[in-house]
């Protein structure tokens, strides 16, 4: 039981190390994180990804090839 304790305390050291060495560094680098103009690119990104991707699966083929192969599966022997 012991031998679990000193191990997760190790661990739990480690990691809090690891930690405060990132933030030393991102703090040495100058760089608090993304900036509004940075936000507003990713978000337009994703909304433009999600478009693309609703576009493809709700197109007939798609559509059809999904809709196939979720009668298939639910037609097959149990």
């Amino acid at each position: 039981m012991l031998d679990r304790r000193r191990e997760r305390e190790a661990m739990f050291t480690k990691v809090r190390n690891l930690w405060q060495r990132a933030r030393e560094a991102r703090r040495r680098a100058g760089d608090r994180g993304m900036s509004t103009a940075e936000y507003a690119v990713g978000t337009l990104a994703a909304v433009m990804l999600a478009t693309v991707l609703y576009k493809i699966v709700s197109s007939g083929a798609v559509s059809d090839e999904m809709r196939g192969l979720i009668m298939r599966a639910l037609s097959g022997p149990f």
